[in-house]
């Protein structure tokens, strides 16, 4: 993943779920300018949920299966997030088979539903296609910080 839209990993189980978190930045370049002011796009609201999917399956997989985004069933919104906020992610997997998943998550800023998704459909694809299997390693071990969550 280029373009990280997840700071951390909060929890995962393998196969079932994930939580992580996004933490915005006043000085991020994305900002979309609003009468009520800066708002983050919700197309990557959605890109983050995305991403925490993604790392559910990479981790779950042992580094090697990565979800990309295909289509969205059903997206609803609720408010905005703002700069400072903190995304939390969660996602959980309601189907999957060797080259597809369907998952649900949800998008919380301080307790408060910002996004709810059904329906997120994802091609499962080889990791390594994309990215060095070393770099995604290591970096999956900086979102999960000095702990092995399990």
């Amino acid at each position: 993943m280029r373009f990280h839209l997840i700071d951390r990993i909060s929890e995962w189980e393998p196969d079932v779920r994930l939580t992580g978190r996004k933490v915005t930045s006043p000085d991020e370049t994305y900002w979309k300018q609003t009468p009520d002011g800066p708002v983050m796009p919700g197309n990557l609201v959605l890109e983050a949920l995305a991403q925490a999917g993604t790392w559910l399956f990479l981790l779950s997989s042992g580094y090697r299966k990565r979800a990309a985004l295909a289509t969205v069933t059903e997206a609803t919104w609720h408010g905005d997030a703002v700069p400072g906020d903190a995304l939390d992610l969660e996602v959980r997997i309601r189907s999957t088979s060797d080259t597809a998943a369907v998952l649900d998550g949800t998008v919380r800023v301080e307790g408060r539903t910002v996004l709810e998704v059904e329906g997120l459909m994802c091609a499962l694809i080889d990791a390594d296609r994309l990215e060095d299997p070393a770099d995604t390693e290591r970096m999956g071990r900086q979102l999960l910080g000095s702990e092995a969550l399990r």
